[in-house]
Order: C-alpha cells, then structure tokens, then sequence
C-alpha cells in the first residue's frame, strides 16, 4: 500500500494579497476586512519584506496610540517565516506549533510567494486530522 503524502501546495490558498510597507493600517485592515483574512504578506520591489497581522494593528498600533494612518512599515514583523509549496503538511504544521503562529506564507524553490497555508486549511483538505490537532495544541501552549 502507497501512502500519498499531502504537500502544502495541496491544501494552501494561492489568492494571496500583498501590502505595501508604505500603505497605511487603515488600508490594511480595510484589504484584511475585504479578503477576509487576518495576515497580509509585506512586499516591496516583487520581495517579501515582513508580514503584518491583525494583531499587529491591534497590539503594535491601536494599543499604542498610533492612528489608521501609521505605516505598515511601522508595526510589521520583519522576520519572515514561511514554507516551501513542496514541504509536506505535516511539516508545516508542525512550524506553526513550534512557532505558535495560525497562518504561513508558502513560497516556490525561487523564494517567490505563491500562497498562504492556515490551521483552518489542514482542518478542512487533510484527510488525516492529526497534523492539524498537532499544530493547534502547539500554538495554543503559552509562551515561555
């Protein structure tokens, strides 16, 4: 018996949107309400640069006192942390529960960005759940 196993390509959104260091928190929470999405990849000069999340706005800006139109630039996360496409699901579940983080970039062998993977997506496409389990009881353990 061969026992296929599920890639991130497999299970990942490809209708990725991308903000720009230079709009504002406005603009970006207005893209993240649209797209219906809680992440947005920073990009600049066709380069993934960072990463902004709701949280972000809400923790780095809101509760700092900064207004809607502070620049991304300003409160994104600059280290990166992302996939390949071919790296299996459970690889990238088990990233995200090291990494307590729901959402990550995928890229190609290039470096190029070329989708989004969520907890939601192992949930929902995987037909073993146990990735997903995984990676949701990891991400929820406190930080130390």
């Amino acid at each position: 018996m061969v026992i296929k196993m599920q890639l991130l390509k497999d299970v990942m959104s490809y209708d990725v949107q991308v903000v720009s260091p230079e709009a504002t928190l406005q603009q970006a929470a207005t893209q993240m309400r649209d797209t219906d999405c809680g992440m947005l990849p920073v990009g600049e000069n066709d380069r993934m640069i960072g990463a902004v999340t709701d949280r972000d706005i809400a923790v780095r800006a809101v509760a700092e006192g900064k207004g809607g139109d502070t620049l991304v630039r300003e409160v994104m996360s600059e280290d990166v942390i992302w996939c390949y496409e071919d790296d299996t699901v459970e690889t990238g579940a088990d990233m995200m529960s090291r990494l307590q983080v729901r959402r990550l970039p995928v890229v190609n062998r290039e470096k190029r960005l070329v989708g989004i993977v969520a907890l939601g997506d192992f949930a929902v496409s995987a037909d073993d759940i146990q990735p997903s389990a995984d990676a949701l009881v990891g991400i929820s353990q406190p930080q130390t």
